[in-house]
């Protein structure tokens, strides 16, 4: 199987999907947990959620790996993403409700984890790269948005409940604040769901090294919770309908995004 899949589109925008995919080859699948096999982390059905956006022209490049493989919105050093916060590592070893992802004796040492970055994380990353330089060549501008989605509610990552529109720019770093001020606007006027610019989800490793604001490259991640647009006690069943209010409004900020 491809590392991942590529719609090629027409206007400046592409779309990164890192974590919707849910394969795992076999070599790995047999050393993880009765949970590690369930992949729960899973960004489930968000490249469904965003299939509509080829009609608006965007590029799309989507995971095909769970992210227990290797999790490319991490450093491939696995760096921590904020300082003095502790981030998950390129190879995960627990989920994020703090189970154990292989079964003892079969994590990943460092050789392996280096083997699994080439094999599937620089592959995507090269792609987003390559992308990125040639639609700023081609519209003088690149404008990136790193989809995802995480469970409403993760007690050992934060307390509470999320509201279901988390927008990141690493602060400003990675956007103009202009931009993803209108973006927030968008989403407080339209009243069906909450949202916060900046918050608990600034953006991870794509939105932090590709957003270059300077050089004509933005990058915006959404993450957006599931009750958004899925039933979460039924995480692997696809609901189109369900999804509908959540797609709409995904699309009035691609559309205000592109118009940036």
């Amino acid at each position: 199987m491809n590392v991942y899949e590529f719609h090629r589109g027409t206007t400046p925008l592409l779309i990164s999907i890192p974590h919707s995919g849910t394969e795992l080859p076999e070599a790995i699948a047999h050393r993880l947990t009765v949970v590690g096999r369930g992949v729960p982390d899973t960004d489930w059905h968000v490249h469904q959620l965003y299939d509509f956006a080829r009609g608006l022209g965007a590029s799309i490049i989507k995971a095909n790996y769970s992210r227990y493989v290797v999790d490319l919105n991490r450093s491939s050093d696995s760096a921590p993403l904020y300082v003095g916060s502790p981030t998950s590592p390129v190879c995960p070893t627990q989920t994020f409700s703090e189970s154990f992802i292989y079964m003892a004796g079969h994590e990943p040492d460092d050789r392996e984890i280096a083997a699994r970055v080439d094999e599937y994380w620089r592959p995507y990353h090269e792609r987003i790269a390559q992308e990125l330089g040639a639609l700023r060549e081609k519209h003088g501008r690149a404008l990136l948005w790193d989809a995802h989605s995480i469970a409403s509610e993760i007690p050992s990552l934060f307390a509470g409940v999320l509201p279901e529109f988390n927008i990141g720019t690493r602060d400003g770093a990675s956007c103009p604040r202009a931009v993803c001020d209108a973006l927030l606007d968008i989403v407080l006027r339209d009243g069906e769901f909450g949202a916060v610019l900046d918050g608990r989800w600034k953006g991870g490793y794509i939105t932090d090294h590709y957003g270059k604001p300077a050089d004509g490259v933005y990058a915006v991640q959404l993450e957006l919770a599931r009750r958004a647009y899925m039933n979460e006690d039924s995480a692997q069943v696809w609901d189109a309908q369900h999804a509908e209010r959540a797609q709409a409004l995904i699309g009035k900020l691609l559309r205000q995004y592109l118009s940036s």
